[in-house]
């Protein structure tokens, strides 16, 4: 993170999910206060160096507190950790996921959707509209009642998680314990960016921004601590860019030194 505050240029959007503090193969388990503490700052870090008119969404999912929840929404912790607005709240409804038996399964995720100033920020919405509309040329006094280019897509957006194993694994499936799906980052960088803007994504994990971006003719920055990931995001955008010199940019980018 000390990295931030170094940028040439300020993001106009910020996308990114942090460490759980769940136990997974890249993460150091914190008390819930630590780990608050520790979001909080890294939050404030980039408030600061996001531009005036810059979106932040942080993808949250769900931590057990001893002696108060088992699946705690890690979003309601941090919602008012930093200076940004909480502009809302989006649920990422999915398919696949643990089968519980003593509750019902778990099968969303939050996104927290925070703008720097909450009467001046980047929605395209025009962009990400769903097309699929039940009564697409339905009429009131011989106007049509939706919008032609579909409806609005909701605070509830459903798209399959990316799944692994032999029979059942996603095209887009890396090496990565925790990656997400294209199509959700694809919907966000659409509506809150535009073409040749800068995003940045300080947990990059998979590439998944990093790739989404590279389709979409926007500028990405990442920051990965582990080599190994940092290898699994070379090889993705190696495989997938068509412009050698946007390629070049992003692997730059991502293999600056921690």
């Amino acid at each position: 993170m000390e990295l931030i505050p170094s940028m040439q240029e300020k993001p106009a959007l910020v996308v990114t999910s942090p460490p759980y503090n769940i136990g997974k193969e890249y993460e150091h388990i914190a008390t819930v206060e630590s780990y608050v503490s520790w979001c909080s700052r890294w939050m404030k870090l980039i408030y600061e160096h996001t531009s005036d008119k810059a979106s932040f969404w942080l993808n949250l999912g769900y931590f057990s507190v001893e002696g108060k929840g088992k699946n705690v929404p890690i979003s309601y912790l941090l919602w008012d950790k930093s200076p940004f607005f909480l502009l809302q709240e989006v649920v990422w409804n999915y398919g696949a996921g643990v089968a519980a038996k003593k509750y019902f399964s778990p099968r969303n995720e939050k996104f927290m959707w925070f703008v720097k100033d909450e009467s001046s920020y980047i929605f395209e919405l025009d962009r990400v509209r769903d097309k699929n509309v039940k009564y697409p040329n339905q009429k009131k006094n011989g106007i049509l009642k939706c919008n032609p280019l579909g409806k609005n897509p909701t605070d509830v957006w459903q798209f399959a998680k990316v799944t692994s194993g032999s029979k059942r694994s996603s095209i887009e499936r890396t090496p990565h314990p925790a990656q997400f799906p294209e199509k959700v980052i694809e919907r966000i960088v659409l509506a809150c960016s535009n073409e040749g803007d800068l995003v940045m994504d300080p947990f990059l994990g998979s590439g998944t921004t990093a790739a989404v971006c590279e389709r979409l003719n926007r500028r990405c920055i990442g920051f990965e601590m582990r080599e190994d990931y940092i290898e699994i995001i070379s090889r993705r955008l190696e495989a997938q860019a068509d412009s050698s010199d946007q390629l070049d940019f992003l692997l730059k980018e991502i293999r600056k030194p921690a």
